[in-house]
């Protein structure tokens, strides 16, 4: 079989919006997908609850989306893994991949709600089991792309039997890492992190958390500078200045246009950031005024600087 690689268009810097888009916000959701894409920015995520009917399926709307723009590359933030097996996953994102022209991340994550996720029929597995999961899907979801000879795996987790891979390369792989060990997962497989619980890079979080991410590639012999650091970023964009950009806790909250595009610039300058991803400042779906500062101020103005840099 030949191989068809298909790269990622994400720049090194990437900028989006996410949502927890319901059923009922579809419209208004798509309309915001819509001028994202016509103002450039490059990617849009959605989040990943199957066991929640009022929400929009995250797999069958990043489909439609892809098929209706012409930019944004799409990820669940984070695919709900023990809902979606490591195999069919491979062959839902790889065709992705092939039809948008790269345009899909694969997103990544243990599964959080699993009282929720038993109901849907899925047997627990114990936190530690949960995440030796989700490294052996990431190593699956690679064997079965790309092209090559069949594939069997006879994994602890996951098997198959004499699989054929589909000829297109893996998308990136980003994971919603929360715990040490999770962590150190990211840090041996996958090709960027999303910090948990909107932490940022001055959260305490941050700071613990990177470490284990980057000796962990060190001793797998990866260079950790090529796992990036890609932030969910709720706040609100002001008309005019804040006071206060951050609450007493240190967590961002947001500021006028100017605030927004220091403290970015200075995230991906002074903290290695590699990645955006606004959210509303209760944590779903951007408002289209919002959005509109978003892709017309913060993100051009936050581009040139890092350029001017030589980020």
């Amino acid at each position: 079989m030949s191989r068809t690689v298909v790269t990622s268009p994400l720049p090194t810097v990437a900028f989006g919006f996410g949502a927890h888009s319901g059923i009922d916000d579809g419209p208004e959701w798509l309309r915001l997908v819509r001028r994202a894409d016509d103002s450039r920015l490059d990617l849009f995520s959605l989040s990943d609850h199957p066991y929640l009917g009022g929400r929009l399926d995250a797999y069958a709307s990043i489909g439609f989306v892809l098929g209706w723009t012409r930019h944004l590359a799409g990820f669940a933030n984070v695919t709900n893994l023990p809902t979606r097996p490591a195999a069919m996953l491979a062959r839902t994102v790889t065709s992705l991949s092939a039809l948008s022209g790269g345009r899909i991340v694969l997103g990544m994550g243990a599964g959080g709600q699993w009282n929720r996720i038993r109901d849907l029929g899925v047997p627990w597995l114990p936190p530690a089991d949960a995440v030796d999961a989700l490294e052996e899907a990431i190593v699956l979801v690679r064997r079965l792309s790309g092209g090559g000879p069949p594939v069997t795996h006879q994994g602890r987790h996951y098997r198959v039997d004499q699989i054929e891979p589909t000829p297109v390369a893996a998308p990136p792989v980003w994971t919603g890492s929360v715990g040490p060990k999770s962590l150190a997962a990211t840090g041996r497989v996958a090709d960027g992190w999303i910090p948990g619980h909107a932490a940022d890079w001055r959260s305490q979080r941050y700071r613990e958390s990177r470490p284990v991410i980057d000796e962990a590639a060190a001793a797998a012999g990866r260079d950790p500078r090529e796992i990036r650091t890609v932030f969910n970023l709720p706040g609100r964009i002001t008309d005019l200045p804040l006071a206060a950009t951050r609450d007493r806790d240190g967590r961002w909250i947001g500021g006028s246009s100017d605030q927004w595009v220091e403290e970015l610039s200075g995230a991906v300058l002074e903290h290695g950031a590699s990645g955006f991803v606004l959210f509303s400042s209760s944590g779903g779906m951007p408002d289209a005024v919002s959005l509109g500062h978003w892709a017309d101020e913060v993100v051009p103005a936050v581009r040139e600087a890092i350029t001017k840099d030589g980020g």
